[in-house]
């Protein structure tokens, strides 16, 4: 019959029990899991059973975690997501969320960029730790993607974006990711990107803040390589904070959005681009 032992298949005799298989294919496992449950070593397994075989603390080695990520994404999206090369400008509530997803999504190289530090008060929706604040955050946040997916590149520049050093930073992404908190920051990074690399397409958030409806934060084009992902309205005002969850829904459409481009498909409809 046909196991599926940490995502690759593999063959065995009928009724063989789960400790045969740890024993055959990683006998120092200690956590033995059959179709997303924990089971004993005397479980017998049947035909199509998927088993995952762990020891406790250890690591998967670069070669077992690249067949567990093709394995969750089809080997045609994993080879691609693996080949890309991202800019993130601006790493704070949006940026942060988005790199962490993109890492999960297994993006080969990260460019992350921001001057900031991480302070206190950025703890309520930013992807940072306590034991984090004073630190640059792109190296905090580099040190959180190592921690999550180690085999993704990440280059940190801790600098502040002008429009003299955007082709130097950015000049290998693919898809950049404006991520930024105020206005005019916003209009540089893109005037300055769509004048450089007017072919590359960009992935822009607005309109977050506050606790309104998850539902109307949406991605839409608003160029001819540019998509918004917000409800476009929604500033940050007194009374109207900038909070967790609704900056993490803004995020992760602007992380589905560049996964999309990359891709091949539009991020904001059905269909090829």
């Amino acid at each position: 019959m046909q196991i599926k032992v940490n995502e690759q298949d593999h063959s065995f005799a009928e009724n063989a029990s789960l400790g045969s298989v740890r024993d055959r294919i990683k006998s120092d496992a200690d956590l033995l899991i059959v179709n997303g449950f924990p089971a004993s070593s005397e479980a017998v397994l049947s035909n199509g059973d998927q088993v995952v075989l762990i020891k406790r603390g250890e690591a998967p080695g670069a070669e077992e975690f690249d067949a567990l990520m093709t394995a969750r994404h089809t080997p045609g999206v994993h080879a691609t997501v693996k080949g890309a090369t991202i800019g993130i400008a601006g790493v704070g509530g949006l940026g942060s969320a988005i790199a962490i997803a993109l890492a999960r999504t297994g993006i080969g190289h990260l460019i992350i960029a921001d001057f900031d530090l991480v302070e206190p008060s950025n703890l309520n929706r930013q992807q940072y730790f306590i034991d984090q604040i004073g630190l640059p955050k792109v190296y905090a946040l580099r040190d959180t993607l190592a921690r999550i997916n180690p085999h993704v590149r990440v280059t940190a520049c801790h600098l502040r974006l002008t429009p003299e050093n955007i082709p130097e930073v950015f000049g290998h992404a693919q898809v950049l990711v404006e991520a930024f908190d105020l206005a005019g920051q916003k209009v540089m990074l893109i005037e300055n990107f769509a004048a450089r690399f007017p072919d590359r397409p960009m992935v822009t958030g607005s309109g977050m803040a506050g606790y309104g409806p998850a539902n109307t934060v949406r991605t839409q084009q608003v160029a001819k390589n540019l998509y918004l992902c917000g409800d476009a309205t929604t500033a940050a005002a007194p009374g109207t904070g900038l909070m967790a969850p609704r900056v993490g829904v803004a995020a992760h459409h602007q992380a589905n959005a560049v996964l999309r481009l990359l891709l091949g498909e539009p991020p904001d409809k059905e269909g090829k681009l």
